[in-house]
Order: C-alpha cells, then structure tokens, then sequence
C-alpha cells in the first residue's frame, strides 16, 4: 500500500465512522460443485476457467489466503476494503498500516493481526471426508490447528440440493485396525472409510462445531463457516458421488516421509473426540440469543449466538425488525454479512443482492473496526414489511 492509499484509508475510516465496506472475494474448488445458491450469476460459476474449478465459496472479511495449490492468485481468499472512487486496498494489508486504528491496540498487542476468517461454502453434493490437522501435525507442514464453527442461515437454504447429511466422527465401537486399514487403501477405489462413520440430517437454523483432528465430511446446505485463519485440511475418502479424490489432497498436509504410511494419518484422528458416544451432543449448535428475547423484540430487535463454545472464534445473528433502527454494541471488532432485506449500516446503504457478476461490487458486506464497535453503530432497517438479517464474525476477544 503506498502513501496516497494509506491516506485514502484513513479518510474511509474517519468519513465513514470506522466501518469499512468490503468487496466480494470468490473462492473456486477443483473437487467441488457450486451448489449456486451464492447469487453469483451461473455464467461466472467457471469465469477463472474450468481447470481451477467452479466458484462455491464466499469468504468474508479475510485477511488470510486460499491455498488451492501452484496456480492460486497471491490475492485468492484475501479481502479488498472499498475506499474512495471505488478504489481497492486489501484488508491484509489495511491491518498491517493501521491495526491499531482498525482492531485496537490489545487486539493487535496479543494477536498481532485479525486472527479468524469466515465463508459461506455451497456445494451441489457433500464434501469429502476429511480432518483439520491437530497442532502437532500443522506444525509439520507450516500451518496451524484450525477448528471451525458451522451455521446454516434460512435464507440461502430454500433448496437444501443433493445430501443435506454430515458424516462426522466414527462409530464408538470402531476398531482402529480397521481405520488403519482404509489409508492402506488410498489407491484401490472407495477406501471405505464412511462405514466407519455416523451420519446426521443437517437441520437449517442450527451448527456444529468442528475441533482439530475431528472427521467429518459436510453436507449440501450453505453452510456460513468461522474458523482460524488457515486453509488447511486433509481428505481421507479417496471416492465421493463416484468421483476419485485428487490423491495430492490426500497427502497435501502430510510430510513426504509419511505420504504412505498409515500409522500417521491414524495419528492424526483425535480418537477420544471422534468416538465419542456423546459427540452430536456435544457438537450441535443451537442458536441462543444474546439478552432477554422480549426486551430486544421492544427495542426492534433479536441478536442470536450461532458460533460459540470457544474463545478462538464466534458469531451473531441480528434480525432489525420492519421499520425498526437500533444502537448495536460489541466488544470487539468484526465482520458482517447482510443476508436479507436492506436499510443502512451507520451512514452506509446496505441492501442484500440479488444477482452478483463476478469483480462486481455489492452493498451487503462490511467490516466494523474496534471503536466504533464498542461506541456502537446505529442500524435501520428501511423496509416496513421484511426483516433486516446480519451475520456477524468475531475473532479472540482482546
């Protein structure tokens, strides 16, 4: 970012009370079909060439890269803030010049920089069956552990497409021999590792959480995901809907040493979790709102939990009833998507898209630094008859 930028930025910051407006970041999948229920338009769905894949993710408010392999972009994955004219600086780099200013100093004494990242991911199908490594296996590959929170919104789920299941964990009286025995496996068809598995109907309006070291293979519902700040995971089903896994996504977080041996990748299934006969109770997520429900409700509105039960990461729902405008406070600094309705975000017009082309930009996705956080935003929702619906995603408190 040079000078003139910088100044610019500083200029959005001030001009527009400390929340930032965001540009769409499109993601492509190789071993992945869009699910098409993003709002990109269907004739960009394979505008970066069907080589790298159909687009079917959104990330949101990122400041960490896509890792899809020799061919991705330095900026894949990475955020652009939209600053004056319509003028592009990312949101990386905006953190690194002004952190303070756009995280605050604790944040960025103890973090040093915006440490989550967050998505909507949207498939025709389910995704293979795959692990996030444990820190002791991330840290062989220069990643790091990486547990995610998922939620399923209503309002980009009105057709849940092909397998709206999750596979997730293992069966408590598995044996590990036989899990052993799928990753000697990895070249001969269907590993078989699913029979192992335990399946559950995804339910839209509630989550999961995923830890490190937990197998799980989601489901067709979009799915809004918050995590750490890695694109890091591992698949272990070599067959998914009668199409092979590339075998470089099966050894892609493996050191070379290892790539054949399957006493490491039974290493890295954190067992205790995985066969937990407790694990859906554990795991599920219900939304849990945030103060007395009828007390927001006079006030014009109703916020939800909808990612919580670890200090890495979290996520709100806020509902702005018709007609309604409130004072929204937060301790700490984040993201936001709206996913319904329109109004104003401060003084900025927000208005949930219809249909996106790919490089358009949009008016439904902003970044809330640190002190206006805390000092609150006012939110009005300018429609008399429909609700106003946000997403919001935070990182470790400060």
């Amino acid at each position: 970012m040079n000078i003139k930028e910088k100044e610019l930025l500083i200029r959005e910051i001030e001009k527009n009370e400390g929340i930032l407006r965001l540009v769409p970041t499109w993601v492509p999948r190789t071993f992945l079909l869009p699910g098409r229920r993003l709002k990109l338009h269907p004739n960009d769905l394979y505008i970066l060439g069907t080589e790298r894949g159909g687009i079917n993710e959104r990330w949101l408010a990122s400041s960490t890269q896509a890792d899809n392999g020799i061919n991705t972009p330095f900026d894949e994955g990475l955020s652009y803030i939209v600053i004056e004219n319509n003028k592009k600086v990312l949101l990386k780099d905006a953190i690194e010049l002004l952190g303070e200013e756009i995280l605050g100093k604790q944040i960025m004494v103890k973090y040093g920089g915006w440490r989550v990242m967050a998505k909507f991911f949207d498939n025709l199908g389910p995704i293979p069956f795959h692990i996030h490594p444990l820190k002791e296996h991330a840290e062989k590959v220069r990643k790091i552990e990486t547990s995610e929170g998922f939620y399923f919104p209503t309002q980009l789920n009105l057709k849940e497409n092909n397998f709206p299941y999750m596979f997730i964990g293992l069966s408590p009286r598995v044996n590990k021999e036989d899990v052993k025995e799928c990753f000697k496996n990895f070249e001969k068809g269907d590993n078989g590792i699913l029979y192992y598995s335990q399946a559950y109907k995804l339910q839209i309006g509630t989550g999961w959480f995923i830890p490190a070291g937990m197998l799980h293979a989601p489901g067709s519902l979009v799915t809004y995901e918050v995590r750490e700040p890695c694109d890091v995971f591992t698949m272990f089903q070599t067959i998914v809907e009668e199409r092979p896994v590339p075998k470089e996504l099966l050894i892609r977080e493996v050191p070379e040493k290892f790539h054949l041996d399957p006493d490491y990748y039974l290493g890295m299934i954190d067992w205790e979790k995985n066969a937990d006969p407790e694990l859906r109770n554990r795991n599920l997520i219900t939304p849990r709102v945030t103060k007395d429900k009828e007390e927001m409700i006079d006030k014009g509105y109703i916020e939800k939990w909808i990612i919580y039960g670890t200090e890495k990461f979290s996520a709100k729902e806020l509902t702005i009833l018709p007609g309604r405008s409130v004072i929204v406070k937060d301790e700490a600094p984040y993201g936001l998507i709206l996913i319904q309705g329109k109004g104003y975000i401060g003084s900025s017009e927000a208005i949930t898209p219809t249909l996106i082309r790919y490089g358009e930009l949009t008016q439904d996705e902003f970044f809330v630094t640190y002190n206006r956080a805390k000092e609150g935003i006012k939110i009005t929702n300018t429609s008399q008859y429909e609700n106003m619906v946000i997403l919001k995603h935070f990182g470790p408190q400060p």
